[in-house]
């Protein structure tokens, strides 16, 4: 008899689409955790990861039927959860003022070669101080920087993905992608210098 660990993510949603709620708890236990976290990761408060959590979920029960596999289920998971987040983010005052990261010619960093932009590597930031002034800085970008960011270096999503998530093209994810990290870059580089924390 077959068992529940040997279905494979689109059976389990199947099954999940009929009713089978065992599916749907499956699906819950595997993606709580990474919802959660993202939840944190664009809020900043535990209480609206919280939020983002239990709101996520009840929508995918409500809606999973319309799930049609056009993409991955977690690309349609992951857009439900950041479309909450950011409302949750909108009906809130911003705790930082934004830093302006006003967008450069466009056609210029079209042409511009994936090599030549920056990288991040979230990882390496480990003292905990370093890392709080970090959580700081990710909360000071503005929200269409900081999901992508969050996206693509923290849960480590492709460009293809977070595009799809987020609804914008390829492009436009590398560029804010950029500009992102640009100023992440920018902003560590001042507090090693003050605070000389390498």
């Amino acid at each position: 008899m077959e068992t529940k660990t040997q279905l494979t993510e689109e059976e389990l949603v199947a099954r999940a689409q009929k009713g089978d709620r065992q599916a749907m708890s499956r699906l819950v236990i595997d993606y709580r955790s990474r919802i959660y976290h993202l939840g944190l990761r664009l809020t900043g408060n535990e209480q609206d990861a919280e939020d983002i959590l239990q709101e996520t979920f009840l929508t995918m029960v409500k809606k999973i039927h319309q799930f049609k596999g056009n993409s991955s289920f977690y690309t349609w998971i992951y857009r439900i959860a950041v479309n909450i987040g950011l409302r949750k983010l909108k009906s809130k005052p911003h705790k930082y003022q934004h830093i302006s990261i006003d967008d450069p010619d466009f056609e210029y960093i079209s042409s511009t070669e994936t090599a030549e932009w920056p990288t991040f590597d979230y990882s390496r930031v480990s003292q905990k101080h370093f890392r709080k002034k970090l959580d700081q800085l990710i909360e000071k970008l503005p929200d269409k920087y900081r999901t992508v960011f969050i996206l693509r270096d923290l849960h480590e999503l492709s460009t293809e993905d977070t595009g799809k998530i987020l609804q914008i093209t390829p492009s436009n994810t590398k560029i804010r992608l950029m500009r992102a990290r640009n100023f992440l870059k920018e902003e560590l580089e001042k507090l090693v210098n003050t605070e000389a924390l390498i």
